[in-house]
């Protein structure tokens, strides 16, 4: 492509609103273009970088077995009602009604329209097990789109889905998928890790693996091993042990004590001089709208997944003022679980303390000297916190926990029968037995890919692609065109580069050097060949953008190079 009739201008300052890397780089070089919030138009450079993601996953998913299709992004609202999601999945879903006041809405997933499609199509065990996917445009309507297209209300999404006749099935079948996402992930130049993941609003009975691009901006949490290879998301990720302990000191004569004003840990722990280790939180909680109280050691923090995944309830919230007041005759930051008659629930490192300190459910009062099991019941406990930083490794025991941030790109789901069952998906088996399908599902954000790699692959000046999903192999760039000798050679190179399938581009502006420099290092090309002093000997200098290496070649090497590893196929 000539650069002269690109339909893409650069930037030359980052707009106001952009608030990552990549968002800003995404936009300067010409990439992106934001119509409303969370709404974007991928510009001829952003949409061949898109298409290169597309048949990424399409060759693996291919590759694995499944079958592309294609369903309706409109969806009829009463799917939506029949799986239960209609109302748990809120405001995000786009809702929609067509003139004959037909509720519909557009699809965020197709978990629903995949059953029913299944439902009317296959009845047999004997056309088991099938995976189909598509590549396709969802819609969610976020709360704050942010990050570019990390977080946006419109996006292109892969979504897989499975059908089995057992859970050993299942297993086979997520295992494929699984596999595929590290070779696609692998193959876009992502830096990644697999992490154990909680279900959140697609829900099922099986496992869940979340795949995490590893940057600072990202908005979810993993706890990984310096050991071991186990990785979680902190929704997920089990808790470990202190390698001191923790706690450890303490009186054990139960007594009350006057702490006025002591309603935080914080403010608790300065008024006994006391490390909050020392100290139990007493948080009571709204599960399913009865009251329950859970008990945490001060430095620690409640885990609400593990929590609510542990009380099998829909619905879990904090409790308002009013109703702990109720509960426990105390206002907030003094309850506490002595003499408490509701639900009294336990983390495991709370009931490991020889003694601590709980709030008196009175109005600036604590009970010191308390003690698991004789003060207040440890029947039911369990791990109902976020692992913490520094704690040894649940699984191998060695390593320690530590936390990275990374941006989700990919989710795998064991869906069993939630929506088989729901949605009347069965199938008959050997015997003649009709039996709800094992089903599972299979997501990529195949836009938010896009990000997660430009966020990764980037430096002060700009875009650094990969070579597998670069929007060009070259860019070459005549330093000044008006001199014969060196637009005779970029043409000539151009033209041979096209002959032999290498995708170029052609910097012909008649444009300043210090302004086709910048704008090649904002675009990101991985090969620079520049077209300058040395043509007149029959060399080109050819740039490395990801290191910045310089080299003078003979243009036939380079060329030579560019046609043997650098064809359309990237």
């Amino acid at each position: 492509m000539r650069q002269s009739t690109l339909f893409s201008s650069t930037l030359r300052e980052s707009p106001a609103d952009a608030d990552t890397a990549s968002h800003r780089w995404l936009l300067r070089a010409g990439y992106i273009r934001q119509l409303a919030a969370g709404v974007y138009s991928y510009l001829p450079l952003g949409l061949r970088v898109l298409r290169k993601l597309e048949r990424i996953v399409r060759e693996e998913m291919d590759r694995a077995g499944a079958q592309e299709l294609l369903m309706p992004a409109l969806q009829p609202a009463e799917l939506w009602k029949a799986s239960g999601r209609y109302d748990v999945y809120g405001p995000e879903l786009i809702r929609l009604k067509d003139r004959h006041q037909r509720e519909f809405a557009l699809g965020p997933t197709h978990e629903e329209v995949v059953t029913e499609l299944f439902r009317n199509e296959i009845s047999s065990y004997r056309r088991l097990p099938v995976t189909v996917y598509q590549v396709q445009t969802k819609y969610r309507d976020e709360r704050r789109p942010r990050f570019g297209l990390l977080r946006g209300r419109e996006f292109l999404m892969k979504d897989a889905y499975s059908f089995d006749m057992s859970w050993e099935g299942l297993d086979a079948s997520y295992r494929g998928m699984y596999d595929a996402y590290l070779r696609i992930f692998e193959r876009c130049g992502l830096r990644f890790r697999a992490v154990e993941a909680d279900a959140g609003a697609i829900g099922g009975e099986g496992g869940s693996h979340e795949f995490m691009a590893l940057a600072d901006i990202g908005e979810d949490t993993i706890v990984a091993c310096t050991h071991c290879e186990q990785a979680a998301n902190v929704e997920r990720a089990a808790s470990g042990t202190d390698r001191q302990p923790a706690g450890a000191a303490g009186e054990t004569t139960l007594e009350k004590l006057r702490t006025p004003n002591a309603r935080t840990i914080e403010q608790l722990s300065r008024f006994l001089d006391a490390e909050p280790s020392r100290l139990i939180k007493t948080l009571v909680y709204a599960a399913d709208g009865a009251p329950t109280a859970v008990l945490v050691r001060g430095d620690h923090e409640v885990n609400e997944i593990k929590l609510k995944r542990s009380l099998g309830v829909e619905r879990l919230e904090l409790a308002d003022a009013a109703t702990v007041e109720a509960v426990t005759g105390a206002p907030v930051g003094f309850a506490g679980p002595v003499g408490l008659s509701i639900p009294v629930i336990v983390d495991e490192a709370v009931a490991r303390m020889p003694s601590g300190v709980v709030g008196g459910n009175e109005a600036d009062m604590h009970w010191i000297g308390v003690v698991p099991g004789r003060d207040f019941p440890v029947e039911r406990t369990g791990d109902f916190r976020n692992a913490a930083e520094g704690e040894i490794c649940p699984h191998c025991g060695e390593g320690e926990l530590r936390y990275h941030r990374g941006i989700e790109v990919g989710h795998v789901f064991k869906l069993g029968t939630k929506y088989s069952v729901s949605g009347g998906a069965v199938a008959n088996d050997a015997d003649g037995k009709e039996v709800p399908v094992i089903m599972g599902c299979y997501g990529i954000g195949v836009s938010r890919l896009l990000a997660a790699v430009a966020e990764q692959h980037r430096d002060e000046r700009g875009l650094a692609w990969p070579a597998s999903i670069a929007p060009f192999r070259v860019h070459l760039v005549p330093v000044a065109l008006r001199d014969e000798t060196q637009r005779s050679l970029a043409e000539a190179m151009y033209a041979t580069l096209l002959r032999h399938g290498v995708e170029a581009l052609l910097d012909d502006r008649d444009e300043r050097a210090g302004v086709k420099f910048a704008d090649s290092e904002l675009i990101g090309v991985p090969v620079r060949i520049v077209v300058g002093k040395h043509a007149a000997e029959g060399n080109v200098e050819w740039v490395d953008r990801a290191t910045g290496e310089r080299t003078v070649v003979p243009k036939d090497e380079a060329l030579a190079r560019l046609i043997g590893n650098g064809t359309s196929k990237g």
